[in-house]
């Protein structure tokens, strides 16, 4: 055990715990955001993805230790005009069904779009590749990726 210090959605935290956790597994159980979820735990579904210093990682394989003085940012606190628009664009496209998964889609869809505000389908397909969705709502995530693109660039 030792100390971990970072910031989570905007507020310093320090946590007394095992370097080696996984991320997801610090927010999820320690602090007890459970907006990200856990999926597979080996970083190929997505279902976990949360920003470390505005870059997505998939928190079930990152060591807590790892991310000590950078910036971590859950489902739980992305805010901004491009997290609006995604947030928008998910409901008015009625992206989720069973919704496990996409707090993990929104989180990479608000990363794509921060950095590329006119993204082709190649480029959403790229930036989405390991965020499974098991209802398969890909047709409705495009859309509503390329919707949340046109309501940025306004």
């Amino acid at each position: 055990m030792m100390p971990v210090t970072f910031t989570l959605n905007g507020k310093p935290v320090s946590l007394d715990i095992d370097p080696d956790m996984p991320l997801l597994w610090a927010v999820r159980d320690e602090v007890g955001l459970t907006g990200s979820k856990f999926g597979c735990g080996m970083a190929q579904c997505g279902a976990c993805t949360m920003h470390v210093d505005n870059e997505p990682v998939r928190a079930c394989s990152v060591p807590v230790g790892s991310i000590a003085g950078q910036k971590v940012t859950t489902i739980e606190g992305i805010k901004g005009k491009v997290a609006q628009a995604v947030q928008t664009a998910w409901v008015k496209h009625e992206v989720a069904q069973c919704g496990y998964c996409q707090s993990g889609q929104v989180m990479s869809a608000v990363a794509l779009l921060s950095a590329n505000q006119k993204p082709s389908d190649a480029d959403i397909d790229e930036a989405m590749r390991g965020n499974i969705c098991r209802c398969a709502t890909y047709v409705r995530i495009r859309a509503a990726i390329h919707d949340a693109a046109k309501s940025v660039r306004a």
